[in-house]
Formats: C-alpha cells, sequence, structure tokens
C-alpha cells in the first residue's frame, strides 16, 4: 500500500437505508418460517398497516405480494440454486439470511427488476436485518446467481429428466419429490399433463367472486367491479385485475363472498343431486369458514330448505355464523365434533362433509404448504377423514344424499377414503357426479369427480356423491 493511501481517511460509516417495500416482505416470509403462518393471513395486515402509515401505495404493495408469494412458489427452485453458490449445506446457514437470499434470487430470477438494482436492494436490507458482516456474505452469493438466467440455473442444478423424472420436476417446478409423485398418482398421464398442473400450482389464483342466490347478483357484482364471468358456476364472477372484494358493498353485507370456483361447484352439486322423498334438512358437516355453508343456506333458502351448520372449532365456527348472518330462510349454526355427533340418524335429506385434508389442491393459493406437509402427515388425516364420512352416511336419511368433498387430489385422502368407507359401512352407493357439474369438461371416467387447476382453472377439489339405500 502507497505512503498516499495509507494516509487517506477511511470512509464515513453509511448507515443502511430501509426499504419499506423488501423489509415488509421479508417480515412476512419469518413469519411462514418461525411460526408457521400461512402467506395469506400474515401479509394482508402488514400491506394494511403499511398503507396506513403512509409508507405504501398501490405499487408498493403489489410489488411486495409478488416479493412474497414469488418467492415462496419457487422457494424449492431458488434454494437449489443457492446451494450451488455456498461452500456449505444449507442447513448449516441461518434462516434469516436464507430468507434474504431467497428475496434477492427472486428478483434476480423471476421478476423485471435490473439486476444491480436486485442485488443492491438485497444487500442492503441484509445490512438492516443481518448486519453488514453477513450482508457481505449475501452480496456475493446474489452476484454469483446474477450470472445466469433462470433456465440457465435451472439446467445446471436440476437432475436430468431421464435419469429422475420425479426429482427434474420437483427442482424444476419447485415442489417436493413426495408431491410431485402424488399428484402424478392421483392425475396419470404423461410428462405434459403433471408439467402443466405443477406449472398452474405456480401462478398466482385469480380471485374468485360467488353471489349468493337469492341475496345479490352477478349483474350487481360486474356492475361493481371490473370482472369476467365465471367458467362454470353460475354464481361466479373472476376480478380481472385482482382488486379489493372488501370494497365491495355486496361482499361487505356478506350477500357475496370470495370462494373458489370448485369450491362452489360442490356446494351446487350437491345441492342438485336428485332425491327420493322430501327436501327440507340439509347438514353442512364441517362448516368453517363457511363460503360452502353460505352457498348452501342460500340455495336451501329458495326451495324452503332449512341448513344445520357444523364446525368443530368454536373459533371457526363464529367465522360461519358471521357468513350466514343475514341468511333469509332457515338456518343454525352449532360447535359440535361431525364424528360425535348431536344429531340423530337418518335425520337429513342432503349432507355436505368437506373434510379436513393435506391441502395439496389449494397450492396456489397457499405455496408454502407444500414445503410444510410430509407424507406421514396423511396418516393423521385418514382416520378423521374415514369418520367424518361415515357419520354423515348415517346422518342422511335412506334416499337421501352424502357429498364427500376434500381440497387435495392424494388418492388417500379421495378414492381410497370413499372406497373404504363404502365396504365397511355398506348401505350406500356412488352416484354419478358428473352430470351435475354442466359444461365442465375432462371430469374423467366417474362416477366422482377430480377438478384441477390447470384443466378447469380451480383448486383441486375432489367429490363424490354417496346415495343411502339402507
Amino acid at each position: 500500500m502507497s505512503e498516499q493511501a495509507r494516509r487517506r481517511p477511511p470512509k464515513p460509516y453509511r448507515k443502511p437505508k430501509k426499504d419499506p417495500v423488501r423489509m415488509l416482505a421479508f417480515e412476512a416470509l419469518r413469519a411462514v418460517d418461525e411460526r408457521d403462518a400461512y402467506a395469506n393471513l400474515v401479509l394482508p395486515p402488514l400491506l394494511r398497516k403499511a398503507r396506513e402509515a403512509g409508507d405504501f401505495d398501490g405499487r408498493d404493495a403489489a410489488l411486495a405480494t409478488e416479493l412474497v408469494y414469488g418467492t415462496l412458489r419457487r422457494q424449492g427452485t431458488y434454494d437449489a440454486i443457492v446451494a450451488a453458490c455456498v461452500d456449505r449445506p444449507l442447513r448449516e446457514v441461518d434462516p434469516p439470511v436464507l430468507d434474504v437470499l431467497a428475496l434477492g434470487a427472486h428478483q434476480l430470477l423471476g421478476t423485471r427488476i435490473p439486476t444491480h438494482a436486485a442485488v443492491s436492494a438485497s444487500v442492503e436490507l441484509a445490512r438492516v436485518v443481518l448486519g453488514d458482516g453477513r450482508a457481505k456474505f449475501v452480496n456475493a452469493v446474489l452476484r454469483k446467481i446474477s450470472q445466469h438466467d433462470l433456465d440457465a440455473w435451472v439446467e445446471r442444478v436440476a437432475p436430468p429428466y431421464d435419469e429422475d423424472p420425479e426429482d427434474h420436476l420437483a427442482v424444476v417446478h419447485s415442489h417436493p419429490r413426495w408431491v410431485v409423485s402424488a399428484l402424478w398418482d392421483s392425475l396419470g398421464g404423461g410428462r405434459a399433463g403433471i408439467e402443466d398442473l405443477l406449472e398452474a400450482d405456480n401462478e398466482r389464483p385469480e380471485v374468485t367472486l360467488v353471489a349468493r342466490p337469492g341475496r345479490s347478483s352477478t349483474e350487481e357484482l360486474a356492475a361493481a367491479t371490473e370482472t369476467l364471468p365465471g367458467r362454470w358456476s353460475p354464481y361466479a364472477l373472476r376480478m380481472a385485475e385482482g382488486g379489493e372484494p372488501g370494497a365491495i358493498e355486496a361482499v361487505k353485507e356478506g350477500r357475496a363472498g370470495v370462494q373458489d370456483e370448485g369450491s362452489q361447484l360442490v356446494a351446487l352439486a350437491l345441492a342438485n343431486a336428485p332425491l327420493e322423498g322430501p327436501d327440507a334438512r340439509w347438514l353442512d358437516g364441517c362448516a368453517g369458514p363457511g363460503g360452502k355453508a353460505a352457498l348452501l343456506a342460500a340455495l336451501a333458502a329458495e326451495r324452503g330448505a332449512a341448513l344445520l351448520a357444523s364446525e368443530k372449532q368454536p373459533h371457526r365456527a363464529r367465522l360461519v355464523e358471521r357468513a350466514l348472518a343475514g341468511n333469509p330462510g332457515p338456518y343454525q349454526v352449532i360447535a359440535a365434533d361431525g364424528t360425535r355427533p348431536p344429531w340423530r340418524p337418518g335425520s337429513f335429506d342432503r349432507v355436505l362433509v368437506d373434510v379436513p385434508c393435506s391441502g395439496l389442491g389449494a397450492l396456489r393459493r397457499r405455496p408454502e404448504a407444500r414445503w410444510r406437509r410430509r407424507p406421514e402427515d396423511l396418516d393423521g388425516f385418514a382416520p378423521l377423514q374415514r369418520g367424518l364420512l361415515t357419520e354423515a352416511l348415517r346422518a342422511v336419511r335412506v334416499g337421501g344424499v352424502v357429498g364427500y368433498a376434500t381440497c387435495s387430489p392424494h388418492l388417500a385422502e379421495t378414492r381410497v377414503v370413499v372406497d373404504d368407507v363404502l365396504k365397511r359401512t355398506g348401505g350406500a352407493e356412488l352416484i354419478d357426479a358428473r352430470p351435475l357439474l354442466p359444461g365442465v369438461p375432462a371430469l374423467g371416467e366417474g362416477p366422482d369427480v377430480q377438478l384441477w387447476p390447470h384443466l378447469h382453472g380451480t383448486d383441486a377439489m375432489y367429490l363424490a356423491l354417496l346415495r343411502r339405500i339402507a
């Protein structure tokens, strides 16, 4: 070092600047990681707080939302890329550092943010939340990542498809290997179909509204906000540009709601299934948080039927009460365990049980769930699913209909459950659900129905309809 360099005074320390958008995204990712929170529950209050503080405008909120959901959807791919750029196993890297790196990787590889801006903003975030020392590590890793685009990185880190198809798809489409395998088993077919499904899981889902019959109309909702018609449900509208559904008057008043079209179709199919005998008493045996119950209650009211909505968890039962408030027809909400029901056998004409499940059908909406679930979780759901369907068949009268629904396409949660309960209990038969979803294509060989994000634009809802015959 020259004498002149030794005499040059050191540069004054510059405090890092807080970027409110990236700070909020980091805070949301930490909540997901530390508290097993869901992003769709964590993010809205954070965005609302930032808007109220004057830190955010609409563009800031959109960017923060994209950073959070985009990072979570591509977490597996980004982890594989980061792993190729560090000299130790990822488990030895602190989780907050990995979150900053994943956010940076998404900006570099999944957005149009310029490279220099993505790196500098991520390093600045690291200085704020991690300190200057670890910020240097973040800078070095992100500069390595910036040397290639996403396609080039995937080619480097994913095993060849011919050698290991499931692991290749897991890395390319950011799903755990066991989830890829389970979805492929359920879907059947070759490479194109499973790739389309995995890609659909990584797309941002549309916001779909439901106009509850007799209380609102699609025309009213279309006049209130920019929408597109629903694909399959006569009560559905899709919000064209996202937007804020809570600002719509009919949604505020509970006359309309936000409900995936697959969920609407399940309720409609049960409501329209042919019955032998009276049609006066309906049961939603797993009613929380209330979307299907609200639609069923509105449909029942049009026919003069009464709905009993039962939910085991009291706090979820309160959500159901809120969803049904103002329904014109008779209804009741109770907190009860559907496997130990308080009602008498044979009390109902129609029964729906949308059972607790792994949630693998809603990975578009809850991308973090794919990393949270484990194959052994299905063993925990199995007794509950069988118990709820068994009691639902006891609850319906002879000639009545039960709908078994789940937001999972996993065979262990769908056909295996239905077949097992039918064999053990007897006295019921499957009826063809496909005619009750008019106009919906690609419903398979029946008699049950599996919806798919890539084929129907819905969550991967499953429905089996059973009639009690003895």
